[in-house]
């Protein structure tokens, strides 16, 4: 699934989030959305699956203008896991149950211990989790539908390495069955690691796009 964004912007206000973004997302490849805060690089990766409009431009998706697709079934192919995760239900199993209520509890297990959470986690109740142990359960949750694309706000900020690792590979491993990963991360290691190409925002402003080896902000900024 590829994605085009043709002179792309965001406005809130009289204030400039994203101006001009012309770039295509390929399909089958991980992208690194990289830059300072304050970027647009959240807001970029949420026109994606259309839980945010732009002002100007548009985006297209297999050359299709997104506002074309129906917003429910676009959702399920590209999901979107959020740096603030939001549960919605008592247990982490019936959170895994939200999209998909079929789901079993060995195939609930199964999406847990892809995301580095033991098995025995599908009973706890969802009040009370930490915010990393949250965001993996979203992650799970979107796992669920069996996405063709996931894009990830940051899915590594609150974990420790060996959880961190774990992440990374279910992106690598959606990337092997031919998927398409974008992640926004402010750690240039893992964009390096992950990533086949990285595009870097500055102001709203696309100022670099290209493999990691050919990206100076890979280089230049710290992880």
């Amino acid at each position: 699934m590829t994605f085009v964004l043709e002179a792309v912007g965001v406005r809130h206000g009289d204030a400039v989030i994203l101006d001009g973004i012309s770039v295509t997302l390929r399909s089958g490849h991980c992208t690194a959305i990289a830059g300072p805060s304050g970027a647009g690089k959240s807001t970029l990766l949420r026109l994606l699956n259309r839980m945010l409009e732009p002002t100007s431009g548009r985006v297209l998706l297999d050359g299709t203008p997104l506002p074309a697709l129906d917003v429910l079934a676009l959702r399920r192919r590209v999901g979107l896991v959020a740096q603030q995760p939001t549960l919605l239900t008592g247990t982490v199993l019936d959170d895994l149950r939200v999209g998909r209520p079929g789901l079993t509890e060995d195939e609930a297990r199964s999406l847990l211990a892809e995301i580095g959470l033991p098995p025995a986690f599908a009973e706890r109740p969802t009040a009370g989790l930490s915010g990393g142990e949250a965001q993996r359960v979203c992650l799970a949750r979107t796992l669920a539908l069996r996405p063709e694309v996931l894009l990830l706000d940051e899915p590594t900020s609150a974990l420790d390495r060996a959880s961190a690792e774990a992440i990374e590979q279910v992106v690598k491993d959606l990337r092997a069955a031919g998927g398409t990963a974008v992640l926004v991360s402010h750690d240039t290691a893992q964009a390096r690691r992950l990533a086949d190409d990285v595009i870097v925002l500055r102001a709203g402003r696309l100022a670099e796009h290209g493999p990691p080896d050919e990206v100076a902000y890979l280089r230049t900024a710290t992880s």
